[in-house]
């Protein structure tokens, strides 16, 4: 199934982390660096405060600073979509009318976090409660079974046929979901289909999706970008050969296949390029020496591309 070219968000998105401070406060002389940066890299548009942007754990009036600091200094030139998730339809709503009060464009969706009596009724009812009254679009992600609860199959085609739901960001890592979602797309065209998974990006981009929204696209991003050109040319084996790439880096970034360095490392790596100031991160993932000594190695060797540059 072909990309749809004319999808309206299509292109790369970054699921940027937030940069904090050694007391772990958002540190808004951070911001205009981070916008700049993946200005350069080609951004279509940010994603601010989702898992890797650690916004769950952000208290609110950081959050909102970020929002309204990230949305002054990119004066339009890219969207910017912020998590709105919380563990009822009323708290979500209150998340997205201050999103929209703080100037961005799109609320993203994700599986509540704590969600009692549970059943495909009662999470049909909660979705449709946001997306009928919600103030702004809405992204839909879906993390699959790596949340605490899937959302069956029979529900996710239904939340997708909302008109209020405008982009999907899928990281379910899940083929028959990829499935339910491309056919949803078949009978709403608008509806922009962007891939979450760090390791495939490839994969789905040659399945017909219209882009990438990454946590590690504020380092690959440019690369990312590389592939979508190379999937829409008809270059495959170029598309697989950048994302064999892209894999290596996200592994010398993450700390080996086991992740020991998650999030430390991306923003170990955000320092070396002197758009952070810390590594300094709510989750407690570690900095390994090996993660470290490996991370500026990398700056050494894969700078030009991790800045945007043609490498």
């Amino acid at each position: 199934m072909p990309t749809q070219k004319n999808a309206p968000y299509a292109g790369v998105w970054s699921a940027t982390p937030t940069p904090l401070n050694d007391r772990l406060q958002l540190d808004r002389k951070s911001l205009p660096r981070l916008v700049d940066h993946h200005l350069r890299l080609g951004i279509k548009g940010l994603f601010l405060a989702g898992t890797a942007g650690e916004g769950m754990m952000l208290p609110d009036d950081q959050r909102r600073q970020l929002v309204r600091d990230v949305v002054a200094h990119s004066r339009g030139r890219m969207t910017i979509a912020v998590q709105a998730t919380d563990n009822s339809a009323a708290r979500v709503l209150d998340n997205i009318r201050q999103i929209k009060e703080d100037g961005a464009n799109i609320a993203v969706v994700a599986q509540p976090f704590f969600f009692m009596n549970f059943s495909d009724r009662r999470l049909l009812e909660y979705y449709t409660e946001i997306f009928d009254r919600s103030v702004l679009p809405i992204g839909l992600y879906d993390r699959g079974h790596h949340s605490t609860f899937a959302i069956s199959p029979t529900v996710l085609a239904r939340l997708l046929k909302h008109p209020r739901v405008i982009l999907m960001k899928d990281s379910s890592s899940d083929a028959d979901r990829m499935k339910i979602t491309l056919r949803a797309r078949r009978s709403r065209p608008e509806l922009t289909l962007l891939n979450g998974d760090e390791f495939k990006p490839a994969e789905y981009m040659i399945g017909g999706y219209d882009g990438l929204l990454l946590g590690g696209a504020i380092f690959n991003g440019y690369l990312a970008g590389r592939i979508i050109d190379a999937v829409r040319d008809g270059r495959h084996e170029e598309a697989r050969r950048i994302d064999a790439r892209i894999v290596r880096i996200n592994n010398t970034v993450f700390g080996g296949v086991k992740r020991k360095c998650w999030l430390s490392g991306q923003k170990r790596l955000c320092v070396e390029l002197g758009i952070f100031s810390t590594w300094r991160n709510y989750y407690d993932y570690p900095l390994t020496p090996a993660c470290e000594k490996a991370i500026v190695r990398l700056v050494q060797r894969e700078g030009d591309v991790l800045r945007g540059l043609p490498g």
